[in-house]
């Protein structure tokens, strides 16, 4: 039986707490800037296998790795010029980088899922890093919630979805950016993207000076998290692209220009059109409209530019037919 659910605001005897708990391969729910992560000793296959029962995912779907800084994600991935340029600019960051795994890497294979390849990250969040740095270990961590449901960007949300499954979450309050971590590998001479996110592909064409290649959904044998077809999901159907109302239906508004009347209720991405807004916004407020009354989420329409890319690619995701095999 899980141990009670025990959620501690940040403080130093908290992150001592929940850094032993890792050591001691229990899984810690803890933030980072772009979403909560279901953090566990990614050396241990014992603490990874738990990350999946408690969050009901499917095993060929590799985890991300995280690490206090680049020398400690160097020790187990292969790092080339592109890597290196990758890191000195959006590290820390944002930014994932799936990269050849060490031959002598004590990374679990249940975290790479097998794979010839692990992906790696160095996470922004000052908390994050100081626990990274007081586990000293890496940190295997999805977000923190139940497979193919919404990410959560507050300790609540964590709590709502995972409940008693874990022992511990690290309360660092909402998280800024809102959306998980851009996916981009290098395992080949091209550079492909397998997951947007709150760095965009044209940020980084800038610093590779090259073309990025965009991936497609893979439901059989997915190089990263974020590429099944249906993932990000919220307990009511989802319509994308609504600019006329349907009935009892709640929209969740972007822009100046959006159409909001006849709609049963509003809630407001970003009211001036501000994707980084509507980014920190999107989950917390799919959440929201999740718990009320009406019978469908609509969703205004979000240009597909800049950050818009990663929530159009979030949305469409969650507005997709949910199957057995969705994920987080």
């Amino acid at each position: 039986m899980s141990p009670a659910l025990t959620i501690r605001p940040y403080s130093e005897g908290a992150l001592a707490q929940a850094a032993a708990k890792l050591r001691a391969g229990e899984l810690v729910a803890f933030p980072t800037e772009t979403v909560y992560g279901l953090g566990a000793d990614a050396t241990s296959d014992d603490a990874v296998a738990g990350i999946f029962a408690a969050k009901q995912r499917p095993s060929f779907n590799p985890l991300i790795s995280h690490f206090p800084d680049r020398d400690a994600a160097a020790r187990h991935a292969v790092f080339d010029d592109r890597a290196d340029k990758l890191a000195n600019v959006f590290w820390p960051g944002a930014l994932t980088l799936v990269l050849p795994k060490r031959a002598d890497s004590p990374i679990s294979h249940l975290t790479t899922a097998g794979l010839p390849s692990i992906a790696v990250r160095v996470p922004a969040h000052d908390m994050a890093r100081a626990l990274l740095r007081a586990a000293d270990r890496p940190i295997a961590a999805p977000s923190a919630n139940r497979s193919g449901r919404i990410s959560p960007t507050t300790a609540a949300h964590v709590a709502a979805s995972l409940g008693d499954a874990i022992g511990m979450i690290l309360d660092g309050g909402p998280c800024g950016v809102g959306l998980e971590s851009t996916v981009v590998d290098l395992t080949t001479d091209r550079v492909i993207l397998l997951r947007p996110g709150g760095i965009t592909a044209d940020q980084i064409a800038a610093v590779l000076g090259c073309d990025v290649i965009l991936a497609q959904s893979d439901d059989d044998a997915p190089k990263s998290p974020g590429m099944l077809t249906s993932h990000y999901a919220p307990g009511l159907p989802v319509r994308l692209n609504a600019t006329t109302p349907q009935k009892n239906e709640i929209l969740l508004a972007f822009g100046q220009d959006c159409v909001t009347k006849g709609f049963d209720d509003v809630l407001w991405l970003s009211k001036t059109g501000d994707d980084r807004e509507a980014a920190a916004n999107l989950f917390a407020l799919l959440h929201q409209a999740d718990q009320t009354r009406f019978a469908a989420i609509a969703i205004a329409p979000i240009p597909d530019k800049g950050l818009g890319v990663a929530i159009n690619d979030r949305l469409k995701r969650a507005s997709a037919p949910r199957s057995a095999t969705a994920e987080s």
